[in-house]
């Protein structure tokens, strides 16, 4: 009876050490079925993130908004003077030619004075001068009398012209001058229509000759001002669009287009300006309100 039991025992033995063993290797396949898996799924998470690191096709910038050279106004006088009428309030819109301000100072009477009396002068001495001329022509005075004649009126006529220069620089026509008389005071008047800026005027204060009095800005054609470095000329070119938001205006998108690439690099930071012209115009937009603008690649 013994001896039945035995055999049965180790046949038992060796079946169950057969199914472990295939027990392992197919967990041993199956793992590596899940590695191979694993490699296949990453590769697409690889080129995701090359995607993503890749370099757009544009250039952001960080500038301001300015306004073109003939589109501000510094109003400062060749001669001083007091005060004596204003009303100009920063912000305030004014027409060309409107009166911003008047000025009082006896230098400017003596001028209108000298032109009156020089234009008055060179009248008298351009009549003389041609009539020794003609008696010049006909031999019947001097050659002295005559080129006397002529450099007196030539000499008086050179003041004339200087007075009237002099009244011009101050915005007075000497044909007003003339038909209306010495004026008192010198009014002072917008050289561009715009906005006053920087109002440094008020009634009884002295302006020293050269000294601004107030500024006026034109904002009906701003620009762009951007901060570019040397590194980005490359894909920066004339013609090339752009695109900025304006600081406190939100996620509003304006459009541009650059007009010029400064020249020139600034030696300290590697810096240069670039200029952009403005599509849109806007109310709200204020010379030195700050942007961040993209520059597309050509």
């Amino acid at each position: 009876m013994k001896k039945i039991v035995y055999p049965i025992l180790l046949l038992a033995f060796m079946a169950c050490k057969g199914n472990q063993q295939s027990t392992d290797a197919t967990e041993t396949m199956t793992a590596s079925v899940a590695e191979v898996v694993t490699d296949t799924t990453q590769q697409p998470q690889v080129d995701a993130v090359t995607s993503a690191t890749s370099k757009p096709n544009q250039v952001s910038f960080n500038g301001r908004i300015v306004l073109p050279p003939q589109r501000q106004a510094t109003i400062a006088l060749t001669i001083g003077g007091v005060v004596k009428n204003t009303s100009l309030l920063s912000g305030q819109y004014v027409n060309r030619n409107a009166v911003i301000a008047t000025l009082e100072n006896p230098e400017f009477i003596t001028l209108q004075q000298t032109y009156l009396e020089s234009h008055a002068q060179a009248e008298y001495l351009m009549a003389e001068y041609e009539r020794q001329k003609s008696l010049s022509a006909e031999q019947a005075a001097s050659q002295k009398k005559f080129q006397q004649s002529k450099a007196d009126y030539l000499s008086m006529k050179s003041r004339e012209d200087a007075s009237a220069a002099q009244l011009s620089l101050l915005g007075v026509s000497p044909e007003t001058l003339l038909r209306n008389g010495i004026q008192p005071l010198l009014e002072v008047k917008a050289p561009i229509s715009g906005y006053a800026a920087n109002v440094e005027m008020n009634i009884g204060k002295y302006i020293n000759p050269g000294e601004p009095l107030c500024e006026i800005i034109d904002k009906s054609i701003p620009m762009l001002c951007l901060t570019t470095y040397e590194k980005d000329l490359a894909n920066i070119q004339i013609g090339s669009p752009v695109q900025f938001r304006v600081n406190g205006m939100g996620v509003e998108t304006f459009h541009g287009t650059v007009v010029s690439i400064g020249q020139k690099v600034d030696e300290t930071n590697r810096s240069l300006e670039v200029y952009a012209s403005v599509k849109e115009t806007n109310p709200q937009f204020r010379p030195g309100m700050y942007v961040t603008a993209h520059i597309q690649k050509h």
